[in-house]
Formats: structure tokens, C-alpha cells, sequence
């Protein structure tokens, strides 16, 4: 028997991709699945593509329930983690996908989200320098948000090696619906998304610290967009640099020695850029840079899935970390096509 997994919030997307994978985990198995509206329902009437789990039954979300299992991993809205985390034994490990312990300013948090400041954990993006050993040696890691996933892994080595300023910093980044979670809102009907970008929350989203937090950025300016697709971010990140005359090869040495031992992040050849369509299933971040000819700019795009490495694939990474497994276990640096 391996590791037992309890997943609360399983019924949404997020939490749909997390029993997909750890359904084909050779590590890990599901202790319980649970939900609020669905609980006692088949999972596959609510994940109908998730075949080897039938006869699995959704339970109600109590800490009783969530506490037997070895590792629970928490996908419900924010503001809700909380108060379940704080009911879990300390010696069960948590990987909370919700932005409940991310921010480690409480007055980043009142300012962006609603209800009282929970203290920030371990945060969970094993790329940064230091995080990985971080996570490894904790019980409660929060996994981060999927537009500072894309946004983090193409800033946070420009900044750091002092390529780019970071009081400069703008990014447009294009979302598939699911980010949007799985309940039914007139904006998300496919009558309303279907042929339309729309922008959304600009200037304002709750992303932002957390972006500054983890890469180092002062100063940001971002526009997330909805997109007309089920799933995929496609992030494209501006610095101003801090002298002139940065080639764009010093900039691709600085991704590519950043990245260079990473299993899921991939500076992709000169020419080649990056497509959502290309991270479909996979855990996989690509990334592509060069210098905007006009303003001069450092440019670097990323795109990953955002229910992939910008949610279940990296709460399985984070959790293999966490029980001492193969970092890479249970997951697919490969995407699914067409």
C-alpha cells in the first residue's frame, strides 16, 4: 500500500485533475474524496472520464474524514482552507491549493481577500531557489496560484540576476474558463466566451502580492484575461532592463541556467514559442524570451496548464516532495494532442 491521500473540494476542476492523477499515482492512493453538494454521489457522475474510480463515493468535508489520511490535499475556494487546516492533526502533512496561507503580509491579504489573515506556510514552487528543500521539510505547503506560477518561473530569474528592474514589471496573460472554477456563472456560458477575450479584475487581481512575494517585483501591472478555451495560461512578461545593450543571449543563459536541472520547465530553442496547446495534461512549463526591438524591453513568455503545473500537477509535486518520493512521480512532462 502507498501513501494515503485525502482530497477535499473534489468535485471542481482542480480537484477533478487531482484524483486524475493520483488515480495513475504508483505511490499514492486516494483515502477519500470529499465535496459539499456532492457528497454521497458517485465521483464518476461528477468526473465522468475518471473510469478506474468507479465505486468511489464522494464523503462530506470534515476533519474527521480529511485526518486519517497521510497527506490531505485541500482545493476549496479562498477564505474557506482555513478554518479545515486548523482541525487537522500536525502531524498530518496539508497542501492547500487555496490562497489561505500564501501571503506572508497580512496586509497584502486584507487588501485583496476577505476575512482574517490565517499566517502564511512553506510556499509551494519547488523551482525558486531554496523552496524545493523548504517544501520537502514541511507538513503544511501552500501550492500557489496558477497565473503566479506562469508569471513567477519566467520573472523571478530575470530579477534575480539583475538583468531586469524590478519596479518595472508589466505582464498580459491569457486564461482558460476553468480557471474560473466550476460553478455555472453567465459570463462563463459558452455562448458568452465562445469567439471573445475579455479582460477581467484589471489592475486589481489577487494575484499580484503574491507575484511580487515570490519573484521579487516591486511594482506590477497585470491584466489577466478570460479566453475562449477550457484550459491553458499563456503569460507574457515585460521588464524594463537595468542598463542598456542586454542581448537577448544573456538573457536566455540567465532562464536556461536557472532552469537547466529542472524536469518541468523548459527554455524552448530560439524561434520556438510557447502554446498552451503544448502543456495540455502535463506539468510542463515552457518559457521563451527576447528583447522587444522598439522599446527595448526583455519579453518572456510562458505557458502552462493551468490545471496542470498551475494546480494538480503541482500539488503532486509538492506532496511527492513532502512524503520523500520521487519529485517527478505521477507526473508527465509531455501534453496531450491535439
Amino acid at each position: 500500500m502507498g501513501h494515503r491521500v485525502a482530497i477535499a473540494g473534489a468535485s471542481g476542476y482542480a480537484g477533478g485533475e487531482v484524483l486524475r492523477l493520483l488515480a495513475g499515482h504508483p505511490e499514492l492512493e486516494i483515502a477519500a474524496a470529499t465535496a459539499h453538494s456532492h457528497a454521497g454521489a458517485p465521483v464518476t457522475q461528477v468526473h465522468p472520464h475518471l473510469r478506474n474510480l468507479d465505486g468511489l463515493e464522494f464523503t462530506p468535508t470534515t476533519p474527521d474524514v480529511l485526518g486519517d489520511a497521510d497527506l490531505v490535499i485541500l482545493t476549496l475556494p479562498h477564505g474557506q482552507s482555513a478554518e479545515i487546516a486548523a482541525q487537522l492533526p500536525s502531524s498530518v502533512k496539508v497542501v492547500d491549493l487555496g490562497a489561505d496561507h500564501r501571503l506572508t503580509d497580512p496586509q497584502a491579504w486584507e487588501d485583496y481577500y476577505s476575512g482574517p489573515h490565517a499566517g502564511a506556510w512553506t510556499y509551494g514552487l519547488p523551482e525558486l531557489p531554496g523552496q524545493r528543500e523548504a517544501v520537502a521539510a514541511s507538513n503544511r505547503v501552500a501550492a500557489t496560484g496558477c497565473y503566479a506560477v506562469a508569471t513567477t518561473l519566467a520573472l523571478a530569474p530575470i530579477l534575480a540576476g539583475g538583468l531586469g528592474s524590478p519596479d518595472d514589471v508589466v505582464v498580459v496573460a491569457a486564461s482558460g474558463t476553468t480557471g474560473a472554477g466550476r460553478q455555472a456563472k453567465p459570463h462563463l456560458l459558452a455562448s458568452e466566451v465562445s469567439g471573445s477575450l475579455s479582460p477581467y479584475k484589471v489592475g486589481a487581481h489577487q494575484h499580484v502580492p503574491e507575484i511580487k512575494q515570490a519573484s521579487g517585483a516591486r511594482s506590477l501591472s497585470f491584466t489577466p484575461v478570460l479566453a475562449p478555451m477550457p484550459r491553458g495560461i499563456l503569460a507574457t512578461v515585460t521588464i524594463r532592463p537595468t542598463r542598456l545593450g542586454i542581448g537577448v543571449e544573456e538573457v536566455r543563459d540567465v532562464l536556461s541556467t536557472a532552469y537547466a536541472d529542472e524536469p518541468f520547465v523548459t527554455v524552448l530553442p530560439e524561434g520556438s514559442w510557447p502554446q498552451t496547446g503544448a502543456t495540455l495534461g502535463s506539468n510542463t512549463c515552457l518559457l521563451q524570451t527576447t528583447i522587444d526591438r522598439d522599446a527595448e524591453r526583455i519579453i518572456v513568455t510562458a505557458a502552462i496548464d493551468n490545471l496542470g503545473k498551475g494546480a494538480a500537477g503541482q500539488v503532486v509535486q509538492c506532496a511527492n516532495l513532502m512524503l520523500g518520493l520521487p519529485e517527478t512521480s505521477g507526473l508527465s512532462a509531455n501534453g496531450v494532442a491535439p
